[in-house]
């Protein structure tokens, strides 16, 4: 029987309602020449992916001139930013969850795609800092997700093996690298669905032995 030692936690679409942020920002940023990522493309090709690799993406599909790469990321930061101070705000069920957990003992942190000023500001404002362990950003891995490292990472810092870890991801690059670093996914819908409830009902499926 396995048991559950830490949750560890995306943070876009997981702990923070900050997708549309994210995707508003970046097409403000890339309105300022002339350039677009509809709601179609962006759930299909670039939702949960980092801005850097957003760009890439863009160069190559799209014709985006590289050398606007970072200009158009320093805007989208400076709008994102912006929607943070004026929309980033306390939930109340996930302070209770990390609140909840942490008290029982679970290790808990936050590892995101999201660059680390981004992580530290909405862990701010959403009042969720102090439950966790630490946070780990794509500033602190050379692969962001799809790629496990982020997840391996964070496992590998707290001492734990996969098994002993639960992954909460809501898309499909996040969800990937949670199953590729083996550790036991809890796949979120939206920031409702993560709550105490149903985090602990997850675990206990996982130590009945129900692992799907």
């Amino acid at each position: 029987m396995e048991k559950i030692k830490a949750v560890l936690f995306d943070m876009d679409g997981v702990l923070i309602e900050a997708k549309e942020w994210h995707y508003e920002a970046l097409n403000k940023a890339l309105a300022l020449f002339g350039y677009e990522i509809n709601r179609s493309e962006h759930l299909s090709n670039y939702d949960g992916l980092p801005t850097k690799t957003k760009l890439k993406k863009l160069s190559v599909e799209k014709g985006l001139p590289d050398g606007l790469h970072r200009f158009i990321s320093e805007m989208k930061q400076i709008y994102t930013i912006e929607t943070i101070h004026s929309s980033c705000r306390p939930r109340f069920n996930h302070e209770f969850a990390l609140a909840k957990l942490k008290a029982e003992g679970y290790r808990l942190a936050c590892c995101s795609n999201s660059i680390r000023m981004t992580v530290d500001l909405m862990m701010s404002y959403a009042k969720l800092s102090q439950y966790l362990e630490f946070s780990l950003t794509n500033e602190d891995t050379k692969k962001p997700k799809p790629d496990p490292e982020i997840y391996l990472m964070a496992m590998e810092k707290m001492g734990l093996r996969p098994e002993e870890c639960l992954i909460c991801e809501d898309n499909e690059n996040g969800i990937k690298a949670a199953l590729a670093s083996g550790g036991h996914l809890f796949m979120v819908k939206s920031e409702d669905d993560v709550t105490y409830d149903n985090i602990k009902a997850r675990i206990a499926q996982i130590e009945r032995g129900r692992v799907t």
